[in-house]
């Protein structure tokens, strides 16, 4: 079992999110633009009824704040000066921004206390519920734990396959020649990798090389430009790892297969295999076979433990008619 690096913690800013979703989910500033700043770095959102009602402990830090009708119709239920109480504690509390939701106008003493304590105050027509699903799934993505792989991700018969090993044994060259079969370019020499779901992954590349591998004798070349635009992807799951191994002709190396090794990423286990780099191997061979085999044992079909299996049949076959 392999481990990899540790992980970093995320996080966004409010001026993020405008940037990336403002047009989408219609969201405009009302006050507190000073604060765009501020950041979010869980990815759960909250509706602040409690708090408004005095119940400053359940008040979260760093979360998105949504208010939809039961919290503006409570604050418009408050005289003024309860009111101003009211949004003024929230107001001086770590929130990261307040999003008032269904179209509403945001109550003029939350627009005053927003503006005075730098606290994005946005609103948009979405729903309630709807809003929060989306900034929820939002955040989620963005707020994932990831870690920066040294390797090379592809796409081989519909599985990502990140192949890893030390500098020099060739993983861009094995890579290359899969994408002139066919297969497809995820990220190569850096894959930021992160947690699609608490038990499966996903690989990227980094913006500033997207479609670019750095191939030992040609230097940089442009995958898509050379290959086309179904030469590659923008992101991929990591379904298996193949790691290139440089060794000695008498190195020890497996040969049957029947145990199964795992490379461990943000605490998920990856599937592993073990390739041996030496003369004369095509290694682009070796690893669409590998991609195929572990297709098949996803669908219950292991090759090396049936053949095992089927060799210790015939062999207690044999054992039992020399007995008789």
């Amino acid at each position: 079992m392999r481990s990899s690096e540790a992980a970093t913690a995320p996080a966004v800013a409010i001026r993020d999110l405008l940037r990336e979703q403002g047009a989408a989910w219609g969201l405009e500033v009302v006050a507190g633009r000073a604060g765009l700043s501020r950041r979010v770095r869980v990815p759960r959102v909250q509706k602040p009824g409690l708090a408004l009602a005095d119940s400053t402990h359940q008040l979260h830090p760093d979360r998105i704040q949504v208010l939809g009708n039961p919290e503006l119709a409570y604050l418009k239920s408050l005289r003024a000066s309860a009111a101003r109480r009211a949004v003024g504690r929230i107001c001086r509390g770590p929130v990261a921004c307040f999003i008032v939701a269904n179209g509403q106008d945001a109550p003029k003493v939350l627009v005053s206390a927003a503006a005075a304590h730098r606290v994005p105050l946005l609103r948009t027509n979405l729903g309630t519920g709807v809003l929060i699903r989306v900034i929820s799934s939002w955040l989620a993505e963005k707020l994932a734990p990831r870690i920066t792989v040294h390797g090379v991700l592809v796409q081989a018969f519909g599985i990502g396959v990140l192949i890893v090993g030390k500098s020099g044994v060739g993983k861009s060259e094995a890579a290359l020649d899969l994408i002139t079969r066919g297969h497809r370019l995820i990220a190569d020499d850096i894959v930021e990798v992160s947690e699609a779901t608490p038990l499966t992954l996903q690989g990227r590349c980094p913006d500033a090389i997207q479609h670019h591998m750095e191939i030992r004798g040609l230097g940089i070349i442009n995958v898509r430009d050379l290959y086309g635009t179904l030469s590659t992807l923008d992101q991929h799951s990591i379904d298996l790892v193949v790691e290139l191994i440089a060794t000695e002709p008498d190195s020890p190396v497996e040969h049957l297969g029947l145990d199964e090794d795992r490379y461990t990423l943000l605490n998920v286990g990856v599937p592993l295999v073990r390739l041996p780099v030496t003369p004369g191997r095509y290694l682009a061979t070796l690893v669409e076979a590998a991609a195929r085999n572990h297709i098949l044992k996803t669908r219950g079909h292991f090759g090396a433990r049936e053949f095992a299996a089927q060799l210790q049949r015939r062999i207690d076959r044999a054992r039992g008619r020399g007995v008789a």
